[in-house]
């Protein structure tokens, strides 16, 4: 499948007012405000004339994690017109994105990437699995093309290599905002309830690094990825009895593990906090939504910024919805479009545009840290309340980038 794109220019100064005024647009119509969004970019030009520039996206479309790939393309699509204001090219370059589905199987995401980065590709973004994140950010810097990551949350990436970025949040950032449930750490107990998978055992790094270093004891209770009865794992969980249950928990046997943890008594022996989940599967907390603690890796509404209400208008023109991974999407095409728009032309060129950029995504202010590409960004305390029958998320806070910021791992 592929999606010819073309990217108006984002030059260092006129950036922000770019996301602050420009319009949102469907695929292959002009924005609202084209003439304006035009003035702060600079050089959108009406038709391509130049070589285009391929990007190659590949993530989950089937499997475990399929919600999460198409949460992450729907806006990406409509971000990027948003960025490119609708011209369909700048500087004579259209981008034209290809899609490769992963199926969140790190083989089948390496062989993808291989075949885009033979076929001259410079380019490549979208990862969903941790694994096969980990997996295609090497491949990147042996072939020194840029990797923007998607909702692969695995603290790993952080810098893993100069040639790759994320889009998302990490699991660090996660963890560090569960941490703000329970601020004296000092002496308390903590469990780490998640799979036994990359994505899990980062998550058990992290809690270890920020709950440990605030005095707690951390013990990790790994579950194989292929468990089907989860009530063995989850009685361990409730015999525990920690201060703190953290349950990282991603696929789609996740009302089944609630369902297990609620029937083995670990809500009575425990405070458990876990992430809101996307918008599909909240209805699996509906047994347990009155005893969670719950962080947000996104929570719509609390921004409303120009760049959310773009996002939402044009998911909702195509007849979709804004979710958990909407950000990611929106913020690789951001990230796209600045990248392109200062060196269509130069991975190196991209890599320093992005370096150290600050801009706003549907989240708020975001910042690229310049020296492990660490994407800090704003993060939320939720709680489900039961409105006539339907799950609602209601905000109960805002956590501040700095607050959740993951330590430096400078690039060696």
């Amino acid at each position: 499948m592929s999606r010819p794109r073309s990217i108006g220019r984002v030059t260092t100064a006129g950036a922000a007012a770019l996301l602050l005024i420009a319009g949102c647009s469907s695929p292959g119509q002009g924005a609202t405000e084209s003439s304006t969004a035009a003035a702060a970019s600079g050089s959108a030009s009406a038709a391509a004339s130049g070589d285009p520039v391929n990007v190659g996206i590949v993530t989950s479309l089937s499997g475990p994690l399929q919600s999460y790939g198409q949460t992450y393309l729907d806006a990406f699509d409509v971000c990027l017109d948003y960025a490119t204001e609708g011209t369909g090219a700048v500087n004579g370059h259209q981008i034209v994105v290809k899609t490769a589905d992963d199926a969140a199987d790190p083989a089948k995401a390496t062989s993808a990437v291989t075949d885009f980065i033979g076929q001259g590709y410079k380019i490549i973004a979208g990862s969903a699995s941790s694994g096969v994140a980990a997996q295609v950010a090497p491949l990147a810097a042996e072939n020194q093309v840029l990797f923007i990551s998607g909702p692969a949350a695995t603290d790993a990436l952080t810098g893993i290599n100069k040639y790759t970025f994320r889009s998302g949040r990490q699991s660090y950032q996660d963890v560090a905002t569960a941490a703000t449930f329970l601020p004296d750490l000092q002496g308390k107990k903590v469990t780490v309830f998640t799979q036994d998978n990359a994505f899990g055992q980062g998550n058990v790094a992290s809690v270890t690094s920020v709950f440990g270093a605030g005095g707690a004891t951390v013990t990790p209770l790994l579950v194989p990825a292929t468990a089907t009865d989860l009530v063995p794992f989850a009685k361990q969980a409730a015999d525990a009895g920690a201060d703190l249950l953290f349950v990282a928990w991603a696929g789609a046997n996740s009302t089944q593990m609630w369902e297990a943890l609620n029937q083995q008594g670990a809500f009575e022996s425990s405070t458990v906090v876990t992430g809101l989940a996307d918008k599909a599967t909240q209805v699996g907390f509906t047994a347990v939504a009155d005893k969670l603690s719950l962080l947000a890796h996104y929570f719509d509404g609390a921004t409303d910024n120009e760049v959310e209400k773009a996002l939402v208008a044009g998911l909702t023109k195509a007849g979709k919805t804004q979710d958990l991974f909407s950000p990611d999407g929106c913020n690789a095409a951001l990230m796209l479009a600045r990248a392109v728009g200062e060196a269509p032309d130069d991975v190196d060129g991209m890599i320093a545009a992005l370096e150290g950029w600050k801009f706003d995504g549907p989240k708020g202010a975001m910042e690229i840290r310049a020296e492990d590409h660490a994407l800090l960004q704003p993060m939320f305390q939720a709680k489900l309340v039961d409105s006539a029958g339907t799950l609602t998320p209601e905000l109960i806070s805002t956590v501040a980038p700095a607050d959740t910021a993951p330590p430096a791992t400078p690039f060696q």
